[in-house]
């Protein structure tokens, strides 16, 4: 993660202030997303920043840039993240006139993953067909409805190009039916690898999130000179 941490303290320094909303640092900013997905780090606060900085120049609107920053949000469920980002993307990118409720693995699904969705379609909605895709897998996920996820995964694998450790990021965060998902070995191996624990038969504890919260001490400076001069004498 040398380059991700190198970019790390120059882009803390573009979000300061009213800096991170100048559209000159986009290409800084993009750059620093294709850097998380290639060496399996997360900035969401960054992340967030340039989903912004496409609401304000739609013009500059990047479907590939858009689609790392979705999966790498869905990689840290079950936190809000993928929401946060879902919201802050403009409908124009993400409408079909269809919606997610139904039938995951039958019409619905077909629709959003068929070569034949594709070609009927404006070539606008070709090219921001991704997002729409990962918008689906994520309502797989959040529902739930993890074999169907891993099966159009399976089948769409183009969507992970230049993104490091997705389904092991995925796997980790999923909790639920495991067993539905993985072979009996497989779930062994991340219980071991991750300090998972099986409280009783069928139930898998995931470890606690609370030892993964790092302490941030807040410092504010009070100028008690600059605060009394108003009063005189």
């Amino acid at each position: 993660m040398a380059l991700f941490e190198q970019m790390r303290a120059n882009v803390g320094k573009l979000l300061r202030g009213i800096d991170r909303y100048n559209p000159e640092n986009l290409a800084t900013l993009e750059r620093y997303v294709e850097t998380q997905a290639k060496e399996n780090a997360y900035d969401l606060e960054a992340n967030l920043a340039v989903l912004k900085l496409y609401q304000f120049n739609p013009a500059f609107f990047q479907t590939g840039v858009t689609a790392q920053i979705l999966l790498k949000a869905l990689t840290n469920l079950p936190h809000t993240d993928f929401t946060l980002c879902k919201c802050m993307i403009d409908q124009a990118h993400v409408s079909s006139g269809l919606g997610f409720q139904g039938d995951f693995s039958g019409s619905v699904r077909s629709l959003f993953f068929s070569p034949k969705f594709a070609l009927n379609v404006p070539k606008t909605q070709q090219e921001e067909r991704p997002i729409r895709q990962i918008l689906y897998l994520g309502e797989l996920l959040e529902t739930c409805h993890f074999q169907s996820f891993w099966q159009a995964l399976d089948e769409n694998m183009e969507l992970l190009e230049g993104i490091t450790g997705f389904e092991d990021s995925v796997r980790k965060c999923e909790g639920g039916d495991l067993g539905g998902s993985w072979g009996e070995s497989q779930l062994r191996v991340w219980m071991s690898k991750y300090g998972w624990t099986e409280p009783e038969p069928g139930r898998i504890l995931i470890s606690n999130q609370e030892e993964n919260i790092k302490p941030k001490n807040i410092v504010e400076k009070i100028d008690f000179d600059s605060g009394l001069g108003g009063k005189g004498g």
